[in-house]
Order: structure tokens, then C-alpha cells, then sequence
């Protein structure tokens, strides 16, 4: 593993911070969630023709960059030092993989381009909170139960006859929680269909302008993260793919590369925070001396420092292996949490009130872990899938029937297997 940056990621990591130190400074954040779209739309089209931010991970043929997801995690390591709201997330990272996986060469062909240049935005609607369980994050679920499972709830989808009218498949649900729902122009809903006889989960793409979408967007902590609620009124919509396809195993997949690109987002935050807690400890004086000088601030800083380092770290490897990318997702989000507390509280009786900037990062971690953790069921399902909670006895597999014997047999009896211990000498009495 060569862990050095070449020059083309220095440089799209220079460029970007430039783009963004100018155009992404707090007050700039709040205003651009406050739009209409929740993001400034100006920004996202020069990201995306200066640098072709949506289409790094896009190939070539397709009008991509033709970069790793490698170079996705970095530029998002950026991104997330300003928290700056954009489709990046849900078009690159969620929807692009999943048509460049499973979609025709068609539907590749048509919608990989304008997702590349930004001139289409994409989100990825599952139903209920169960974006973590889709994309495998928190645990694997092979029946696909999270879509629906032929139940009442989720979204469900009915094929229509050809000679019916428009024919295709219809689509009936809602999914709440979808990021960038309310404005993205192409939207991939997870489905439920066959019933109980032939249950599975497809994917099925739907156009803004559908008849029967019904979207509004949510109220929700983290605005820099806008999220709505899709209702799907017998809306038609295409199958993304063949009926065969391994929908189960495209969003697990997914999910690893996602994780990745999330775990370098939460640590370019964390970083941020903390760079932004220094400075100011370092003007803010009490006692006659800035309060970054007392001993007491310096070893929690030291403490937040090498927690950052250790998580950057992590996330720099998951970029090279995108399978390690639970693991470090737990460490970035747990990095970025405990940062935002700290940089409130190194703050003071400032740092407490609501519309102070250090709550930006303490709500980005609150939302992040409530959408794609919580931290201790990504770490417990990357112990699973490591086998640490397995059974030793039964990977080692049943015993010979001589050892399976000695095992099985009681134990000796203690009149057998060791003299009785001697009886205690007896106490002399003495005169006094």
C-alpha cells in the first residue's frame, strides 16, 4: 500500500478547499439550506464543470472523471470541513454505484452523463429509518425485510400488463428519511415485490415529474443534511435492471464504498471543529491569560488531536479498502462526536447557545449517527463479519470419538483420583 497522495490529489484537494474557503463559510451554509433546494445551485454547477465533483468516480466512456472512489473520499474530506450542503452524497456515492452495477447498458448510457455533470441529481429512497439496514451497515438482512416484506408499510410494486395502459410497473409507499429527496430529478426507490411466493426487493427509477409523487421536504436536525418524504400514489416507474439482478448484494456494496466516503467526510469535519476550538482558546482570555495556556485545556485538546489523527487514519486506509469501511466510519463518527462536545464546551457559555457555529458540527454528528450508525451496531456488525463472536468450538468442528469420550466423561471421584488430605495434627493443652 503506497499511503502517499499523488499530484492529481493534492491538487484537487487544493482547488476545492480554495473553491470552498470562498464560498462556504458559515453564514454562507445557513443561507444555502434555507433555499428552496437546500443547496446553493450555483456552487454545485461550478463543482461540478471546474472539477466534475458528482463524476470523479464516473468512467470515462460515461463522461466521468474515471477516478477511484479513493479520490471521491478525499474531495468529500473537504466538503465536510465546511459541511457543505450538496448532492454529492446521494448522487455520487449512493445512486451513481447502484446504475453503474445493476442498470443496462441503456439506462447507463442515458442517465450516467448528466449524473456526471451534474446536470442530474439522484437520491436513493428505501422506507422507514432503514437506510443503515440497506446498505448493510449495521447489519446484513438476506430477506430484504426493511422494503416491506409483502406487508403493510414500505414501498410495494406490481407489474402491469403490456396491453394495459402505459404497462411497466406501478409503485405504492412511502420511504421517509431520503437525503436530498425533495430536490434531487431522478430518484432509485427500493421495492417490494412477488408477495409471499416469490418475495424480493428491486430497484425501480422514478422521474421528478411523475404522476402520483407526492415529496415534501422534513423538518429535520441537521440541515446541512436535507432529507424528505417520498408518497408514491400508483406512481409508474422503470425497473432499474433485470428481475434477476442481486439488488441485496449491489446495496451492500454500496454501502462499503459509501461508508468510506463517509467516514473521510465525518474526520474533514472533526478536523475542522477542532482547528476552529484552538483558535479560539487561543484568543479567549481569562485571568489575565488566553485560556489555551492553562494545562487543563491543552491535554483535552492533545486528547481531541490524537483521537482525529487516529481517525484520519482509518479513513485514509478505507478509501484504499472500502471492506474496512464500517470499522472506520465507527471511529470517524465517534472522532467527530466527541469533537463537536468538546468544542461546545471549550467554547463556554457561548459555545451553549443554540446559533453558535460549533452546533453546525454537533448536530452534523448527532444526524450522521442516527442515519448510518449508531457507532456500537457498525462496530459489532464489523466484528461479525470478521467472525470475533464466533464459536470456537464449532469452527474447530465435532471431536474423534476417543476425545469426544474424554470430553463427555464425568469426573473422577475425588476418593480416586487423590489421597484425602490429612486429618489436622492434634492441638497440646498447656498448663498455664
Amino acid at each position: 500500500m503506497d499511503a502517499a497522495f499523488t499530484a492529481e490529489q493534492d491538487e484537487i484537494r487544493r482547488t476545492l478547499r480554495e473553491i470552498l474557503g470562498k464560498r462556504c463559510g458559515p453564514d454562507e451554509v445557513k443561507a444555502a439550506v434555507r433555499t428552496a433546494a437546500g443547496h446553493d445551485r450555483e456552487l454545485w454547477q461550478q463543482l461540478s464543470r471546474q472539477l466534475g465533483l458528482p463524476g470523479i468516480a464516473v468512467a470515462e466512456e460515461y463522461g466521468g472523471v474515471g477516478c477511484a472512489p479513493a479520490d471521491l473520499a478525499l474531495a468529500c474530506e473537504e466538503t465536510g470541513r465546511v459541511l457543505l450542503p450538496s448532492p454529492l452524497l446521494a448522487t455520487a456515492a449512493l445512486c451513481v454505484p447502484l446504475v453503474t452495477a445493476l442498470g443496462t447498458a441503456a439506462q447507463r448510457s442515458a442517465l450516467l452523463p448528466p449524473l456526471a455533470t451534474g446536470g442530474l441529481t439522484a437520491a436513493l429512497a428505501v422506507s422507514g429509518p432503514a437506510l443503515a439496514t440497506a446498505l448493510a451497515l449495521t447489519g446484513e438482512d438476506a430477506s430484504g425485510q426493511w422494503s416491506g416484506g409483502g406487508r403493510a408499510g414500505g414501498v410495494q410494486a406490481r407489474a402491469v400488463a403490456a396491453d394495459a395502459a402505459g404497462g411497466g410497473w406501478r409503485l405504492y409507499g412511502e420511504a421517509a428519511q431520503v437525503l436530498d429527496g425533495h430536490s434531487a430529478g431522478l430518484l432509485l426507490v427500493a421495492a417490494h415485490t412477488g408477495g409471499f411466493a416469490r418475495s424480493r426487493t428491486l430497484l425501480f427509477l422514478v422521474r421528478e415529474d411523475a404522476p402520483g409523487l407526492v415529496r415534501s421536504r422534513q423538518a429535520v436536525l441537521d440541515e446541512t443534511r436535507p432529507q424528505a418524504r417520498i408518497e408514491l400514489r400508483d406512481v409508474p416507474a422503470e425497473l432499474l435492471g433485470g428481475e434477476g439482478a442481486d439488488v441485496l448484494g449491489a446495496l451492500a456494496a454500496t454501502g462499503r464504498t459509501a461508508s468510506a466516503v463517509l467516514a473521510a467526510e465525518a474526520v474533514g469535519a472533526a478536523g475542522q471543529a477542532l482547528a476552529r476550538t484552538v483558535e479560539y482558546v487561543r484568543g479567549r482570555e481569562q485571568f489575565g491569560r488566553a485560556i489555551g495556556s492553562f494545562q487543563a485545556v491543552k491535554h483535552r485538546l492533545a486528547d481531541l488531536y490524537v483521537q482525529v489523527q487516529a481517525a484520519r487514519s482509518a479513513a485514509y486506509y478505507a478509501a484504499w479498502d472500502p471492506d474496512q469501511g464500517g470499522l472506520a466510519l465507527a471511529q470517524c463518527l465517534e472522532a467527530l462526536r466527541m469533537t463537536a462536545g468538546e468544542a461546545i464546551q471549550l467554547h463556554g457559555g457561548i459555545g451553549f447557545t443554540w446559533e453558535h457555529d460549533a452546533h453546525l458540527y454537533f448536530k452534523r454528528a448527532a444526524a450522521d449517527e442516527l442515519l448510518f450508525g449508531p457507532v456500537h451496531r457498525l462496530r459489532a456488525h464489523a466484528a461479525n463479519r470478521a467472525g470475533l463472536f464466533a464459536d470456537p468450538a464449532a469452527a474447530m468442528g465435532p471431536l474423534p470419538a476417543p476425545a469426544a469420550r474424554e470430553a463427555s466423561a464425568p469426573p473422577a471421584s475425588p476418593s480416586t483420583s487423590a489421597p484425602p488430605p490429612a486429618s489436622p495434627p492434634a492441638q497440646e493443652k498447656v498448663a498455664v
